[in-house]
C-alpha cells in the first residue's frame, strides 16, 4: 500500500520495508513499524507529500515548456512538439498517480483519468489530439501539422498542467 501511495523511493516506503526486513515478532518491533504507518498516513491524508511532489513536478515541467517555447520562437516546432509531447505525457501519469490510475501508454491512463473524474471527455478528446501530433513528430511526419498547431497544443498543454498538477 505504502509503495502504491508514496513510490519505491518514498521515504516512508523505505523505512517501513527496512523494519518489516528486520521484525522480530515483538511489541517494540511492531511499534516501529506502526509509528512509521502512522507518520506515512497522517502524511498522506494531510496532502503534504503529494503538494510538494506536483509542485516539484510543476516547475520541472514549466522549464521543459518554456524551453518548447523557445524552440517554436526560433522556428524549431518539431522538436519542440516532442518536448510538449514529453511534458504531456509526465503531466498525466503525475495525474494517473494521484487518481490510483495504474500508469500505462498515454491513451490508456487518459480514459482511465476520465472514467475517473479528473477531468471531462473534451479534455480526454483534446489529450488525444495532443498526443497524436507528438506521435507524428517523433516519427517524422511533420508536414501534418503546423507551427500553429504546435503553439495552440503549448497552450493547451502549459494550460493543463497549470490547472492540474
Amino acid at each position: 500500500m505504502l509503495r502504491q501511495a508514496f513510490g519505491l523511493e518514498s521515504v516512508h516506503t523505505q523505512q517501513f520495508e527496512a523494519a518489516f526486513t528486520s521484525f522480530s515478532g515483538y511489541l517494540s518491533s511492531f511499534r516501529s513499524l506502526y509509528a512509521i504507518f502512522s507518520s506515512a498516513k497522517e502524511d498522506y491524508e494531510g496532502g503534504y507529500i503529494f503538494s510538494l511532489r506536483g509542485l516539484v513536478k510543476a516547475e520541472v515541467l514549466s522549464d521543459a515548456l518554456e524551453q518548447a517555447d523557445e524552440l517554436l520562437t526560433s522556428g524549431y516546432k518539431d522538436p519542440a512538439c516532442v518536448l510538449i509531447g514529453v511534458s504531456l505525457e509526465i503531466g498525466v501519469k503525475e495525474l494517473a498517480s494521484r487518481h490510483l490510475v495504474p500508469v500505462a501508454k498515454l491513451d490508456k491512463m487518459n480514459a482511465d483519468l476520465c472514467k475517473a473524474g479528473a477531468y471531462n471527455v473534451a479534455k480526454q478528446k483534446q489529450i488525444t489530439a495532443w498526443a497524436d501530433l507528438r506521435n507524428k513528430a517523433a516519427h517524422g511526419d511533420w508536414s501534418a501539422y503546423s507551427a500553429e498547431d504546435i503553439r495552440d497544443m503549448h497552450a493547451g498543454v502549459l494550460r493543463f498542467v497549470g490547472d492540474h498538477l
